[in-house]
């Protein structure tokens, strides 16, 4: 059975130590009360999947300023809620909704990748995201797409393809009415402008850019065409200008707390006093940029830094350190991939092997600095740009053009369906009239055969009945004996009674045999004892049990092995062994909580199931292991945790078919933060009056509909 990875408890607790970071972080009235909304959202156990979903993703735009890494963990969580929906719901509103979060935060993630320098990873994810928009046929999201896509490929040296995207993202922005995004195409459009030398042309699209984004009063935009129009006054060498929009725009990404683009304006404020030849000002304002670009690990930032800080130390003769520096520029804009931070590192190092001397290396780093300028600045971009932005114009007009030209033909057209409509009502009436007779007539003959054919499968049915029958003991009986082969398995109660004395052990299988198992060994002093998932439920989780108790089994007799880690590791061994001799993919395994008790000292291990332990009121979690006792593509040791019990502790171990039980009013998930509760409430009674309370509230919450998995509950007290 496919498991839900994310615990709703750890999620709000992480997304709430950034949404108290986010007020140190300076975020804005209207950001914080979008934060504190979502988060009741997550927080909240009835919220639909479709809220949940698109909430992560909403999380994920506000707190990227903060900590890009959030972006990767928040959208995660999204883009399973919205997987799992799209297996659970099948109503359309509720697909497409869960769609539109899936591809919202695979667009996300890409971003994230980008920013970490993974830029394989960002086409992957953007290419995904685009595919899904396109099919739900979210406009809106599909020219975000679109716009993201332009970026990398404008990054990549690939004019062309970046030009494409950005006039393809602001046709659908204008149809829609989305100033936002137009903005953000006019200022991604003025960047190429601006790269290819036409500044004039790109100042236009810059101020009108500029325009929109402070109508919608977004500082994060405004920022940004704020620090471009900067970069060309810069260009320009209109010093004043230049400090002017720099400034300005530093003081809005301080205000929200934008790291990246903080490290981005005190790169810029470097350029304009290297321009002034103010090198020791210079020089502090590139380290500034550094060290804001490693802190949150952003390559191509870091990569150009370098590149500035080399070069100024090239001025001040440090030859050594300049070349240091030009090597790591070269090195982190390779594996990013970028021509221009590429051109930037091999045009220092071309000088730097100049200066010593150094002819052959010299000379392979002015071509690869030729080579990078040229596939950044050719005719073929040029003629690109100016072809594309006549069909953008011609295809607008066009739309206007084909817009009343429809409003002509609909008139015409409308005409001609009058003069229609009496001619075909008379034809379907006579055409009626005909069949309804051919009809008559046809049933008549079918109602005889039918009689015949009737009697004809009474009789076969009542054959087969007899057939099913028979086969319905049979398969009764092979699964009545399967259970009793399971129940030899496991511990008897007299055995769980004489080493865990107050104890409970709550097992319901879904069917007769089941998945789940619990386990218990008696090795010397230590009480080995465990609650188990197996893959599926019914009889091919009962096999899948059987392999992975024999596995435990094993481990412990066999190899001698007490540490619930180690006694882990070895199962998972075995487990994976025992499946590759099929000749096909075996994917099955177990999830599991795994406890060693010596006197007052408990050892625990686990893979997805984690260790609750209730001490004076509070409920003290030990998280487990994120992979399966199975085949995996990057297996890792299990971690061996060790605590030192108190009185009166009381341990539950379990899996997860409790928590994943639908029921209630809305028919959701009972989830972990209701089983918490649950237990928090009943701890202090007698063991197996707690049994009967969890027993009953799992039969409350579920009602009417069926049990979704196995249930196994393990309760001990200190």
């Amino acid at each position: 059975m496919e498991k839900y990875k994310c615990s709703l408890f750890v999620t709000i607790v992480f997304i709430l130590s950034f949404s108290i970071q986010s007020k140190a972080q300076l975020f804005s009235i209207e950001n914080q009360k979008a934060l504190d909304s979502l988060n009741s959202i997550i927080d909240n156990p009835n919220s639909h999947d479709t809220s949940l979903a698109e909430a992560y993703v909403h999380l994920s735009d506000i707190l990227y300023v903060s900590n890009i890494d959030t972006v990767i963990y928040l959208c995660e969580n999204s883009v399973k809620i919205a997987q799992d929906g799209l297996n659970d719901y099948s109503d359309t509103l509720v697909q497409k909704s869960l769609l539109k979060s899936l591809a919202d935060a695979l667009n996300n993630i890409g971003f994230a990748y980008g920013e970490k320098g993974n830029i394989s990873k960002k086409l992957e994810f953007y290419t995904k995201s685009l595919e899904i928009q396109e099919e739900i046929g979210n406009e809106l999201g599909m020219a975000n797409s679109y716009n993201n896509m332009a970026v990398l490929f404008k990054d990549q040296g690939n004019i062309s393809r970046a030009l494409e995207y950005h006039y393809k993202s602001m046709k659908l922005n204008e149809k829609n009415g989305n100033k936002r995004g137009v903005a953000i195409s006019l200022n991604n459009i003025a960047r190429i402008y601006e790269d290819q030398k036409d500044i004039n042309k790109a100042l236009e699209y810059y101020f009108q850019s500029l325009k929109i984004r402070e109508e919608i009063k977004d500082k994060n935009l405004i920022s940004i065409v704020l620090n471009n129009i900067g970069e060309i006054y810069r260009v320009q060498n209109d010093t004043s200008k230049a400090f002017e929009y720099f400034n300005r725009s530093l003081k809005l990404r301080e205000e929200i707390g934008w790291k990246e683009g903080i490290g981005t304006s005190y790169g810029n404020i470097g350029k304009v006093y290297w321009d002034q030849k103010n090198y020791p000002k210079a020089l502090v304002a590139f380290e500034k940029s550094y060290d804001i670009f490693k802190e949150i690990e952003h390559k191509q930032g870091m990569a150009t830094s370098t590149s500035n800080i080399g070069n100024i130390e090239f001025i001040n003769g440090k030859i050594n350190d300049a070349e240091k520096h030009g090597q790591y520029s070269l090195e982190l804009s390779r594996e990013i991939g970028y021509p221009e931070n590429i051109q930037r590192a091999a045009f220092l190092l071309s000088n730097v092997y100049e200066k010593e001397q150094k002819g052959m290396p010299a000379l392979e780093m002015y071509k690869l600095y030729i080579l990078m300028r040229d596939s950044i600045n050719n005719e073929e971009t040029q003629k690109a740009n100016a072809q594309l932005q006549a069909r953008f114009i011609y295809e607008k007009q066009k739309s206007i053009d084909d817009i009343e030209n429809d409003k002509l033909i609909a008139i015409e057209k409308k005409e001609k369906e009058k003069q229609q409509i009496f001619t075909y009502a008379t034809a379907t009436i006579l055409l009626l009239v005909v069949v309804f007779l051919y009809f008559v007539f046809n049933r008549l003959k079918i109602t005889r055969k039918q009689k015949t054919q009737i009697e004809k499968q009474k009789n076969e049915v009542e054959n087969q009945r007899d057939v099913i029958k028979i086969a319905h003991k049979e398969i009764t009986d092979s699964i009545s004996y399967a259970k009793r082969i399971q129940n030899a398995i496991l511990p008897p109660a007299r055995i769980v009674k004489e080493y865990l004395e107050d104890s409970f052990i709550l097992y319901n299988p879904k069917d007769v045999v089941a998945g789940d198992f619990y386990w218990m060994r008696h090795v010397d002093k230590k009480i080995l004892f465990a609650a188990a998932d197996c893959t599926g439920h019914g009889v091919p989780g009962a096999m899948v049990s059987v392999v992975c108790n024999n596995a435990l089994n094993r481990s412990v007799r066999e190899y001698g092995i007490t540490d619930p880690g180690e006694i882990l590791n070895k199962t998972r061994d075995i487990v994976v062994r025992e499946f590759e001799k099929s000749d096909q993919e075996v994917n099955d395994g177990m999830d599991i909580a795994l406890c060693v008790l010596e006197g007052s000292t408990l050892t625990y291990a686990g893979a997805y199931n984690p260790l609750w332990i209730i001490r004076n009121g509070e409920l003290l979690e030990t998280k487990a292991n994120r992979f399966p006792i199975g085949l995996s593509r990057n297996p890792q040791p299990y971690t061996t945790h060790t605590i030192k019990l108190e009185k009166d502790d009381v341990l539950y171990i379990f899996t997860d078919g409790f928590v994943d039980q639908f029921g209630g009013q809305y028919g959701k998930k009972y989830k972990a933060n209701n089983f918490k509760n649950l237990l928090l409430d009943i701890y202090s009674k007698p063991m197996a009056e707690q049994r009967n309370l969890i027993n009953e509230s799992f039969e409350h919450w579920r009602g009417h509909l069926e049990q979704v998995d196995d249930i196994c509950i393990i309760g001990v007290r200190f």
